[in-house]
């Protein structure tokens, strides 16, 4: 039981999977009945080399060589089960799973074969798509091993500390990042999170390279926060860890690229941040105003600074495109919204540049919605007027009706390649009728196409 809560509790909210290595295959096979009644069955698989004349215990836990191979893969991966492999020697040594973070042993070894071992549990491992970084891995020790660490190992004590991080190393290390790296983003809030803290993040942070550095410099931290989470230990950097995870969220709030986050942080970590936003009033970024007529004046009359309004507008464009999908020309709004911050980024615009390219986006698109509805026309026609209009092409308006005729001539076009190849043929026709230029209208074509195939995916 306390194998399956510890593993609940502390390795499973981390994301990673763990090793339970015991002394011999029987030892192993009572282990995944005991850990069955603690957790699903499906955690767990034992891996172990079977013979002909083993018991029964033995034989339940056989595995063939193309079962035992898909286990290996999927224990490689984060999404897949299973989360435990329980081993005795198979996979303790040239098994390459950088996602094992803890290591249960329950197996006296010695040189190589624990040296390896641990060596397997302390691979670094890095997925900036699930903002996971693991600098080390963690082994419980059940036999006393590390107590007699030197005897067990004959290696010298160099070798030995490089490989092996226990508690008190991991603290050493949490406590050190926190007064060598955190100060430089502690610094950054002067005023308890109010709308200028916020808004000197935003600044701060708008070169994407330097965010990169934080998020991974956080990340570790985080880690190291919640394996040594609870101790004592913590207390004198339990403000300023919460100060530093509530700097992350603004910061991962304002500049991912998408509008919602499902998940910024660890469950001990996301606990103290909500605490701690409750203590210090943690300026966040707005709510997301509605994209209409009102827009401007309520940008205007927000409160913050000029880059919390861009980070807002954009984000409120983002989703009005997201919730209006088949309007392609929300979607190419959207599109260029995000080239917006893209150049606010990379310092090519002011922060006040930027905000009046987006505020003219914003008047622009109500201009549109009236010309759009003077005229009858639905989202994808009015698109189809405007690109042909751009593009110089002669009666734009009757040749954009007979598009949308085609569009609704083939309605399953987005599902049947036949009928996206004819629907393709007759948009190219109601084009090359009224202009001279092909490359041109393969050109509009292709254009059109792929900001619905993007719409359809929003």
């Amino acid at each position: 039981g306390f194998v399956a809560r510890h593993y609940r509790e502390n390795v499973e909210p981390l994301g990673y999977k763990a090793f339970l290595v015991g002394v011999d295959r029987e030892a192993c096979a009572h282990y995944k009945h005991a850990l069955d009644q603690f957790l699903p069955a499906d955690y767990s698989e034992v891996v172990y080399t079977g013979n002909n004349n083993d018991s029964e215990l033995l034989k339940e836990f056989h595995l063939d060589p193309k079962r035992e191979r898909q286990i290996r893969k999927s224990f490689g991966k984060l999404e897949q089960l299973p989360k435990i492999l329980i081993v005795t020697e198979k996979l303790l040594t040239g098994f390459d799973a950088p996602v094992l973070y803890a290591m249960y042993l329950d197996k006296p070894m010695r040189d190589h074969t624990l040296l390896q071992a641990i060596a397997r549990v302390n691979r670094p491992y890095e997925n900036e798509a699930e903002e996971m970084v693991k600098p080390h891995g963690f082994v419980l020790d059940f036999v006393g091993i590390f107590d007699k660490l030197e005897k067990a190992l004959a290696f010298d004590s160099e070798e030995v500390n490089a490989i092996v991080k226990d508690l008190a190393l991991l603290k050493t290390l949490f406590q050190a990042k926190m007064e060598s790296e955190a100060p430089q983003y502690l610094a950054l809030i002067s005023q308890n999170f109010n709308d200028r803290d916020v808004e000197n993040l935003i600044e701060h942070f708008r070169d994407a390279e330097r965010r990169k550095a934080f998020f991974r410099e956080f990340k570790e931290i985080e880690m190291l926060y919640e394996i040594i989470s609870p101790d004592a230990f913590l207390r004198p950097f339990i403000e300023d860890y919460g100060t530093l995870a509530s700097i992350f969220s603004v910061v991962r709030k304002a500049y991912t690229k998408t509008v919602y986050v499902d998940r910024d942080f660890q469950r001990k970590t996301d606990n103290l941040v909500r605490e701690q936003i409750g203590t210090y009033g943690v300026g966040e970024l707005s709510d997301l105003v509605q994209i209409n007529g009102d827009t401007i004046e309520t940008i205007k009359a927000e409160a913050g600074g000029d880059g919390t309004k861009v980070i807002n507008l954009v984000k409120s464009i983002e989703k009005a495109a997201e919730d209006e999908s088949n309007d392609p020309y929300l979607i190419a709004m959207a599109e260029r919204a995000q080239a917006v911050l893209q150049g606010f980024e990379d310092r090519q615009a002011s922060t006040q540049e930027a905000l009046e390219q987006l505020l003219s986006e914003v008047e622009r698109n109500e201009q549109r919605k009236v010309e759009q509805a003077e005229k009858g026309f639905d989202g994808l026609t009015y698109f189809v007027y405007r690109t042909l209009l751009d593009e110089g092409i002669d009666n734009a308006e009757d040749v954009s009706r007979q598009i949308k005729a085609a569009f609704l001539a083939f309605p399953n076009w987005r599902s049947s390649e036949a009928a996206l190849r004819e629907l393709r043929q007759k948009v190219t026709f109601a084009l090359v009728a009224e202009a001279d230029d092909i490359d041109a209208v393969v050109a509009i074509v292709d254009r059109l196409f792929s900001l619905l195939e993007r719409a359809a995916r929003v």
